[in-house]
């Protein structure tokens, strides 16, 4: 197919995709399946990635990383998306979760743990929604009483990646519910801390080998030196970070449809009916073409936004943008590619099926693409 040459990647950066995609043909596609059934991804996958350079790579030098900037991430992030391996959670660990304790940690903090994240020793995930807070995250209830020393959190949380594995968990609480977003604070809480437990694993329509968990704290008491940052900054860290995440989630939706494409092509070649390829009917075509065409336009506006958050420019307006078109989109070409496959579509064997069912969460994460508007239309009628 004929594709853009993108300004934003290099040689070097072509070497580290070539090298992420051959180590997940390897070591992560003939295990998916398997993966699928058991809910959660080896952790093998992760300590294997690790020695590989492939988790957090924009870490610096000292703490075991190699100082790349965000391009590295995007790489990885559409490498694992590009072949729909929904179940390994590096994103959310390397894009999301290790850069607060990068930017907001104490020395001690990084010192203990940062080294660990990269090697895929320390998993990480962040607790932000709740039962009844998802994308408000002004509406969070767990709370963090601070006690002599210590902070004492109770609360609950809800559908969190990473949830199962994570050794090492980013608590958002509120410090002083009174003063609203103002109070709220980040809190770094290890796995297996008295008063700290997971639920199950969450069974959800797709991204089966994903572990996605329900986390309780219970009297939970941690050392003040947990504080991730300053007391009632959480709120504002989390909305300087959204922006980033924002943007992986839109590389990982725009990379997974190009790939669908790829695969329906191919598909829609092979496939005959009426006694001839499927590829030579007209509706055929011009559902393959106006999908090429949206999601070319759509790679080169992710692109650019890329580029702008390598430049520290990338602002929430245009992150939001780029996470709302890209999901949107992703949910169109799979719905259309799996009608181009027919029954065979709806088979859970083929990756169409399970790229139906993966992306629909896409447009719901990272703040729901209604929310995406509100951004949107805030700063256009407002701004």
């Amino acid at each position: 197919m004929a594709t853009i040459p993108s300004p934003v990647y290099d040689t070097d950066h072509d070497m580290f995709r070539d090298s992420v995609r051959k180590f997940l043909e390897v070591e992560a596609l003939p295990h998916h399946l398997r993966w699928e059934k058991q809910g959660q991804v080896d952790r093998e996958i992760w300590t294997k990635a690790g020695e590989q350079g492939f988790l957090c790579p924009s870490v610096p030098e000292e703490y075991g990383g190699v100082g790349a900037d965000y391009r590295y991430h995007a790489i990885v992030c559409e490498e694992v998306a590009r072949v729909g391996l929904s179940g390994i959670g590096w994103s959310l660990h390397s894009d999301i979760a290790v850069p607060y304790i990068q930017r907001y940690g104490s020395q001690e903090q990084k010192d203990k743990y940062l080294a660990k994240c990269v090697s895929g020793e320390c998993i990480m995930a962040i607790a932000m929604t709740e039962p009844g807070a998802g994308s408000d995250l002004q509406g969070v209830k767990t709370t963090a009483v601070r006690e002599g020393d210590d902070y004492i959190i109770n609360g609950s949380k809800t559908f969190i990646t990473n949830g199962q594995m994570a050794d090492l968990v980013i608590v958002v609480a509120k410090t002083d519910p009174s003063q609203g977003a103002k109070g709220t604070s980040l809190f770094l809480v290890e796995a297996g801390t008295p008063g700290f437990s997971k639920g199950k694993n969450l069974e959800k329509v797709g991204m089966k080998a994903q572990d996605t968990s329900e986390l309780f704290f219970q009297d939970v008491r941690v050392p003040a030196s947990a504080l991730l940052g300053g007391e009632g900054q959480g709120f504002i860290y989390l909305m300087q970070d959204l922006p980033q995440e924002r943007l992986a989630i839109g590389n990982g939706a725009i990379a997974n449809a190009e790939w669908l494409i790829e695969q329906t092509v191919a598909y829609v070649k092979d496939r005959k009916a009426f006694g001839q390829s499927i590829a030579s009917f007209q509706n055929t075509q011009f559902k393959l073409a106006q999908l090429h065409a949206e999601v070319t336009s759509a790679r080169v506006f992710l692109d650019r936004c890329v580029e702008l958050h390598v430049e520290e420019k990338l602002d929430t307006t245009t992150a939001s943008m780029v996470k709302m078109l890209a999901t949107d989109l992703q949910c169109k070409v799979a719905d259309e590619c799996l009608q181009l496959f027919g029954g065979w579509g709806y088979m859970w064997e083929y990756p169409v099926a399970r790229a139906f069912a993966d992306s629909r969460v896409q447009r719901i994460y990272g703040g729901t693409n209604e929310v995406m508007k509100m951004i949107i239309a805030r700063d256009l009628l407002m701004g």
